[in-house]
């Protein structure tokens, strides 16, 4: 037997209910780490009551909670989620797997995700796939056994690879649309609808799609968005790609762009947008006199070029939230708490005029 086994059976029966994990002992300087004991004798309570006001708040009396956490914090105990999740089977950690980590869409969403996390007390594990269906599932595969939950940001995989992923651990997709389960998708029209609007009045009347990535939901729903609006604004649109969602990706397509002959360019994203636009600018062509650019997502960054790039705003930080609010809800629903809810609010992109669009060269 243990001392710390010895502690509990002799001390309180109480003490043999799971205690929540000890830190590693050999702290700064060879010190040893708190232990629910050291915490116990500090506070004048039973281990057993340390156990429960730090793993189950809210189960003992207020006042001594709170000597618990003061002495908690004095002794600088902290808890080990991963510990604790042998249990509990809960390891109070959340898998956020992205498709690109250096793509600055990314850095709101995970702001918004992080936030969301944190107010639960849970950690964000990021992975990301390269925009490679292979290697976010083996990515996925890596996290799922650590992690309560998974949220896939853009994800390159299959329908079928998501479901049979969804069945293992609650999750949820953020711009994709799966029969099944849950996903984070802004309404693309409103953004959409305004872009295509100023355009026209602008006097363009032949553009171009820049697609990005075959496998990319967004990119398929983005291209067919534009393909229903733009002939009823009298508009003609032709799709040049699919490409790589990335500056080289956008600087690719210029040569087809400019035999394609339009006057303006919506890309799948602002990335694709900024590369076109460098690339076009390089070429002596005139933007927007001669070329009128339009990104997607309003990235970071987006208005430091020159001209400041035009854009269809997406709520980043908002989808990342609300990601990560309802895979809680499915977490909680999993170990017998209420259904979970519908978003909070509704999820809107909008047109951000700024100087890379202007009227139809003649």
């Amino acid at each position: 037997m243990t001392e710390a086994q010895h502690v509990q059976d002799a001390q309180n029966p109480e003490a043999t209910e799971s205690a929540p994990p000890v830190a590693p002992r050999g702290g700064r300087r060879g010190r040893p780490a708190a232990t629910i004991y050291d915490i116990a004798k500090l506070a004048g309570v039973n281990p057993s009551t340390v156990s429960r006001a730090l793993s189950k708040p809210g189960r003992i009396n207020v006042k001594t909670e709170e000597r618990i956490h003061a002495a908690a914090k004095e002794l600088n105990y902290r808890l080990n989620p991963m510990a604790r999740a042998l249990p509990t089977g809960r390891t109070s950690s959340l898998g956020l797997l992205l498709a690109d980590i250096t793509n600055p869409m990314f850095f709101n969403v995970v702001r918004g995700a992080e936030s969301a996390a944190s107010m639960r007390g849970y950690t964000l594990l990021l992975a990301e796939s390269q925009e490679s269906s292979e290697r976010e599932a083996a990515a996925a595969e890596r996290l799922s056994p650590s992690v309560d939950g998974l949220v896939l940001v853009t994800s390159r995989l299959s329908d079928e690879q998501i479901v049979d992923l969804a069945a293992q651990r609650p999750l949820v997709v953020i711009n994709r649309k799966v029969h099944g389960v849950p996903g984070i998708v802004p309404d693309i029209e409103p953004g959409i609808e305004q872009a295509l609007a100023h355009l026209g009045g602008l006097g363009h009347t032949s553009i171009a799609f820049v697609s990005g990535p075959e496998n990319s939901w967004m990119n398929r729903a983005r291209w067919a968005a534009l393909l229903d609006r733009a002939p009823a604004l009298g508009m003609t649109i032709v799709e040049i790609g699919p490409g790589k969602p990335t500056l080289e990706g956008g600087a690719t397509t210029l040569a087809r762009v400019v035999a394609a002959g339009v006057t303006a360019v919506l890309a799948y994203n602002d990335l694709m947008a900024i590369g076109l636009m460098r690339a076009a600018q390089e070429s002596g062509l005139d933007v927007p006199g001669e070329l009128s650019i339009i990104g997607f997502d309003d990235i970071f960054g987006s208005d430091f070029t020159s001209p400041q790039l035009s854009t269809v705003r997406t709520p980043l930080g908002a989808i990342g939230d609300q990601a990560v609010r309802l895979i809680m809800r499915l977490i909680d629903e999993e170990a017998g708490g209420p259904p979970p809810l519908e978003s909070d609010q509704p999820l809107v992109t909008e047109f951000v005029v700024r100087g890379s669009t202007g009227p139809a060269a003649r």
